[in-house]
C-alpha cells in the first residue's frame, strides 16, 4: 500500500503536517498503482517497468535530487507511482511556482463560464479593476494587458529594496490596492519595458482580475468551478497579503492531484470529457508567447507561454514537446503529448537537473515501447 498520513480531516492544517511528516523508512515504488477511487484511472507498464523501478531505486539510494514523489500517466492511466523521503499519496506537497500554472487554468475557467472571454486576454488589466485610482496610476499602466501579466510581460519595474518596503505595510495592500501599488511605484510602462521579467507581481495582478470578474470570490470560484470539478478536495492554497489566492507560490497538491492537472492539459481543457476551459486557451497557455531570460540559467531552448514553461526533448532523431507547471525545489507537472504522457515529480533540492534525467531516463523507455 502506498505511505500515508494520518489525516482526521480536511480541515488539517497541511503545512504543518508537512512540516511534522517523518522521512520513509523505505521508498514505495509501483508499476501497478492502485485504484484509490479519486477520479484516477490505473494502468500497467510490464514492457518497461524494469527500467522505471532501477530509475526510482536509483533516487531511493540518493543517486539523483532528493524527490519525494515520481508518478507517471499515459493514455489517462497512472501506470508508475513511487515515493520517497517525504512523499505521501495523501500528503499535499508544496508546489511553489507551479502554483502560477494553476493560476492560469483559473483564468481559463473563468473564460469557459463567460466571466471572461479571450477577446479579454488583450484587454489592460485595469479595465477589470474598477477600485483603482486611475489618478495616481503610473504613465503607461493602461498598455499592460491581461496576456502581459500572464506571460510575465507587464512591464512593472520596482527596485527591490522599494519593493520591499512597500509591501511591509499590509494595511496598504487589501484587494486591488495591491494592484494599486504595484502601478503606483513602478517606472513607467512602456513597449520596451514590457518584456519578460519572472516577477510575482504578474501572477497576482491575474488572480485579483479573477477576483473582480467571477461572481463571490476568486478562492471560492478556484473551490467550486476548478478543483471540485477534478475531485480535488485534499489541497492547500495560501492568501497573500491581498486576501486572495497567492497566485505565484503557495499552493498545495497531493502528487495524484497533480497528475489531474496534467490530464486537463493534455486533454486540452476536458476533464471526463466536459470541457472546464476552453481549448483555444489551452493552447495559448502552453504555446509561446514570451522569451524566458534571467542571468543564472540558460533559457535558450525554452519557451513562456501563460505561467506554463515548454521546452523540447529529444530521443535519438525524434522530437518531443514538454510543457509543464514548474516550481522550485523540483515540482513539476508535465505534458507530452505526442506520448500521451503525463509526469508530476516532487522534490526538494536542486531540481537543474530534472528535466535532464526526464529526457535520458524516463522518455526513452515510453518513445522505444511504443
Amino acid at each position: 500500500m502506498a505511505p500515508e498520513v494520518n489525516m482526521p480531516d480536511h480541515s488539517s492544517d497541511f503545512p504543518s503536517l508537512e512540516k511534522s511528516t517523518p522521512k520513509l523508512n523505505k521508498a514505495f515504488i509501483d508499476t501497478a498503482p492502485a485504484d484509490r477511487k479519486d477520479g484516477i484511472s490505473v494502468g500497467e507498464i510490464d514492457a518497461i517497468k524494469a527500467s522505471l523501478n532501477k530509475l526510482a531505486e536509483e533516487i531511493a539510494d540518493n543517486q539523483h535530487t532528493p524527490y519525494d514523489s515520481l508518478l507517471i500517466a499515459q493514455s489517462n492511466k497512472l501506470v508508475f507511482e513511487s515515493y520517497f523521503s517525504l512523499g505521501r499519496v495523501n500528503l499535499p506537497h508544496p508546489q511553489a511556482s507551479a502554483t502560477k500554472a494553476y493560476t492560469a487554468l483559473a483564468i481559463g475557467r473563468a473564460i469557459e463560464l463567460g466571466y471572461l472571454t479571450m477577446a479579454d486576454l488583450d484587454k489592460p488589466v485595469i479595465s477589470f479593476l474598477k477600485e483603482l485610482d486611475r489618478k495616481q496610476l503610473i504613465e503607461g499602466a493602461d498598455r499592460i494587458t491581461l496576456d502581459h501579466v500572464l506571460s510575465m510581460r507587464s512591464g512593472i519595474r520596482i527596485e527591490e529594496d522599494k519593493l520591499r518596503a512597500i509591501l511591509k505595510n499590509p494595511k496598504q495592500l487589501k484587494g486591488q490596492k495591491l494592484v494599486q501599488t504595484y502601478l503606483s511605484h513602478s517606472k513607467p510602462i512602456t513597449s520596451e519595458s514590457q518584456t519578460y521579467l519572472y516577477q510575482s507581481s504578474d501572477p497576482r495582478i491575474a488572480m485579483l482580475v479573477l477576483d473582480a470578474v467571477v461572481p463571490g470570490s476568486a478562492n471560492d470560484f478556484i473551490k467550486n468551478e476548478l478543483l471540485e470539478k477534478m475531485g480535488i478536495n485534499i489541497y492547500h492554497w495560501s492568501e497573500n497579503v491581498s486576501g486572495v489566492p497567492e497566485g505565484a507560490w503557495g499552493a498545495m497538491m497531493t502528487s495524484r492531484n497533480m497528475i489531474k492537472w496534467g490530464n486537463l492539459v493534455i486533454n486540452k481543457g476536458k476533464w471526463n470529457s466536459r470541457q472546464l476551459i476552453p481549448e483555444a486557451f489551452i493552447a495559448k497557455a502552453t504555446g509561446k508567447v514570451a522569451v524566458p531570460t534571467a542571468d543564472d540559467f540558460d533559457y535558450t531552448n525554452f519557451s513562456y507561454g501563460y505561467f506554463f514553461w515548454r521546452t523540447n526533448m529529444h530521443v535519438g532523431n525524434k522530437k518531443y514537446v514538454a510543457k509543464f507547471g514548474w516550481g522550485g525545489g523540483g515540482q513539476y507537472v508535465i505534458a507530452i503529448e505526442d506520448l500521451d504522457l503525463i509526469i508530476a515529480i516532487t522534490g526538494r533540492g536542486d531540481d537543474e537537473k530534472t528535466l535532464d534525467l526526464i529526457e535520458k531516463r524516463i522518455l526513452p523507455a515510453f518513445a522505444l515501447s511504443t
